[in-house]
């Protein structure tokens, strides 16, 4: 796996993937930014975000649970001294489908959490990580939710 970062201006870079796909990054204008593109920071919480709700959709759909959406919320609190590190990172997942069981859901997100999500597994060596999660039966508009 490769990426390679560009400067394009101020403090604006290119981040290119090496499947190809670009993103902009760009810092806060106290920082010489012009706040046109995501933040570093803010792309490794989309990144955990992402990389989870992979796991919990391709496992559920494995086991021939009917996903119709899959919302994930990360929020994260970092330290107030340099390096800024995430200190604590909460994962909501809210989980729809039909005839969707949510023991099922429970158990998809704890094997992305506990064996697949290797982007949760290297930010949990260094900051607190929970999780809750709704799962919505479209069949029924019931929904159950635990944290």
């Amino acid at each position: 796996m490769r990426a390679r970062v560009k400067l394009v201006d101020g403090m604006m870079f290119v981040g290119e993937s090496g499947s190809g796909h670009a993103i902009v990054m760009d810092g806060a204008p106290e920082y010489g930014g012009r706040n046109i593109g995501i933040r570093p920071m803010e792309m490794l919480l989309i990144g955990l975000g992402g990389c989870t709700a992979f796991d919990v959709v391709q496992i559920l759909r494995k086991g021939r649970e009917k996903v119709t959406d899959c919302d994930v919320e990360v929020t994260a609190e970092r330290a107030e001294t340099d390096p800024k590190v995430f200190t604590a990172i909460h994962i909501d997942y809210r989980v729809k489908g039909r005839g969707l069981a949510p023991a099922k859901v429970e158990r998809a997100i704890e094997l992305s959490k506990e064996k697949y999500c290797s982007a949760s597994i290297m930010l949990g060596a260094m900051a607190k990580i929970t999780h809750s999660w709704t799962a919505i039966d479209e069949a029924e508009e019931a929904e159950v939710a635990s944290s």
